[in-house]
């Protein structure tokens, strides 16, 4: 009994990880605040009552993804409101680091209410919540509350966990690229990403102007970051620290080129879980270097029995649940961003295993011209489909927050708050335009539907419906230095083509 209650929750204690605990649970739920707010803003209209996907609709069929509350509960905006506002309060509360002084349970309690609560949600975002970074910010929480509040030093074991999933996730990434697209064999694939990626930001188009050696550089120093370094996370300090090191100056790369919501964030703080207190007083000497977990190490008597349990219990419980995503990273057919269980803990990740070579941008326009030949258009039915309207008819672009539209408009930055309708209409030449909640959109455009247009930067039409919507797809490049100093556009755009005819409200 004496080695349980003292010997062994001394060799379980990382002494030297308390900065790595206060960043890894401050962290984590400053990504859950803005995933609680993303969700408050945007899931009403995608996926609410209303929505372009109701989420009434997938609960009555039985065919959410896993565990939800609301298949207990049943569905309303109003409880969506009450979810994403209780999940706002708690996260708050961790980045303050209020729960952090209290028992060692308390911070574990209020991240598996964190991750209870987000799975219910993300169990019923269909297409808009399909994104990696989703399951990758689930397994997060589920497993920084493990490291107990500040009455107890860091367990050692968790900090190892956090290791593992960012070997997962860098690892399983530089794998899906080296079976993926030949452009990451050859070096090539920085000469388009750049350019093509989703949502591109303020700087990516500095990054794509870039010579061609520095994109293979880049395209290089990926394969290093993603390939090697990670092995680094799992050796003595201070080599963890300088693996560590290496993959959040990476990851900051990636946050000053693109817009990928909270991936790289995450990446960020879980990478931060390897930086050992001595390594960072080392580069930051303002940085104290014991915060208190030493003295908390020398009285082992005062790591209650239950919470050693608990370690272990949680320790096991992820390592048994990766065991499928550890085959999936050396297997010929890897998944990428695959969950293996219904509680999306363990999970494989992974991205951009191939890279496309050009940007189809898709745009939605409408206008409030009559059909041809109908003058003014007085005496027609309304909602009668009648002719299209004719060539002179005037046509104005529906504008998106982020997806690129208006090819003046420089890019913005959004990260690590993420535009999920925006990212959709990305997928939309990939994946074919003939999508249901596509046409769903069309028509709440058509109708003037106060919550969709929310999620827009600009509609054309101040609130008033249109008569008639197309849709457009045209092919997308940045503006060289001459093009840009001579037209002030940021994009060149050509080949426009319409991909669906004029259509109007019945």
């Amino acid at each position: 009994m004496e080695w349980f209650t003292q010997v062994l929750p001394e060799w379980l204690a990382a002494p030297d990880a308390e900065w790595a605990r206060q960043v890894l649970q401050r962290g984590v739920a400053a990504l859950y605040l803005v995933a609680f707010v993303s969700t408050l803003n945007q899931f009403r209209p995608l996926l609410g009552e209303r929505g372009l996907l109701p989420a009434t609709d997938l609960l009555a069929a039985g065919r959410q993804r896993g565990p939800t509350l609301f298949r207990r509960w049943g569905y309303s905006d109003a409880k969506l409101v009450a979810v994403a506002a209780l999940g706002i309060a708690v996260a708050l509360l961790l980045v303050v680091g209020l729960p952090q002084a209290g028992p060692p349970w308390l911070p574990l309690a209020l991240f598996l209410v964190l991750y209870g609560l987000y799975l219910s949600v993300v169990n019923l975002g269909q297409v808009f919540y399909g994104f990696g970074w989703e399951m990758l910010l689930l397994e997060a929480g589920f497993t920084v509350g493990l490291l107990g509040s500040n009455q107890v030093p860091p367990p050692a074991p968790v900090i190892l966990l956090i290791a593992w999933l960012v070997f997962r996730l860098e690892f399983g990434a530089g794998m899906i690229k080296m079976r993926g697209g030949r452009e990451w064999r050859d070096l090539t694939a920085l000469d388009y990403h750049h350019q093509t990626q989703p949502m591109p930001n303020p700087w990516s188009r500095q990054a794509h102007l870039k010579p061609h050696w520095w994109h293979r550089c880049e395209v290089l120093g990926n394969h290093v970051a993603q390939l090697g370094v990670p092995f680094l996370l799992f050796l003595p300090q201070p080599v963890a620290s300088i693996g560590a090191a290496v993959i959040i100056l990476t990851q900051g790369w990636l946050v000053a080129t693109g817009n990928f919501a909270w991936l790289n964030w995450a990446t960020i703080v879980l990478a931060a879980g390897s930086l050992g207190d001595t390594a960072l007083h080392t580069l930051v000497p303002a940085v104290p270097v014991d915060l208190g977990a030493a003295e908390l190490v020398a009285d082992p008597g005062g790591i209650p029995a239950y919470w050693t349990v608990i370690v272990l219990a949680g320790t096991l419980a992820v390592v048994v649940a990766s065991i499928p995503a550890l085959r999936n990273l050396f297997s010929p057919r890897q998944l990428m961003n695959a969950s293996f269980n219904r509680w999306q803990v363990g999970n494989a990740y992974g991205a951009f295993g191939s890279v496309t070579k050009e940007r189809i941008e898709v745009v939605i326009e409408g206008t409030e011209d009559p059909p041809a030949g109908s003058g003014t258009g007085a005496g027609m039915e309304a909602g009668a489909p009648g002719p299209p309207p004719g060539d002179d008819a005037a046509w104005h672009a529906y504008e998106f927050k982020g997806k690129p539209g208006d090819v003046r408009r420089r890019p913005r930055q959004f990260a690590p708050y993420h535009l999920r309708l925006d990212w959709m209409m990305w997928f939309l030449p990939l994946s074919g335009i003939h999508q249901r909640w596509f046409y769903a959109l069309l028509a709440r455009l058509l109708a003037a539907d106060p919550a969709v247009l929310r999620l827009l930067r600009r509609d054309p039409f101040e609130g008033r419906p249109p008569r008639f919507i197309r849709v457009r797809t045209f092919r997308y490049r940045f503006a060289t230095r001459a093009e840009r100093r001579a037209t002030g556009q940021y994009w060149i755009r050509s080949a426009g083509r319409v991909v669906i005819e004029p259509v109007a409200a019945r």
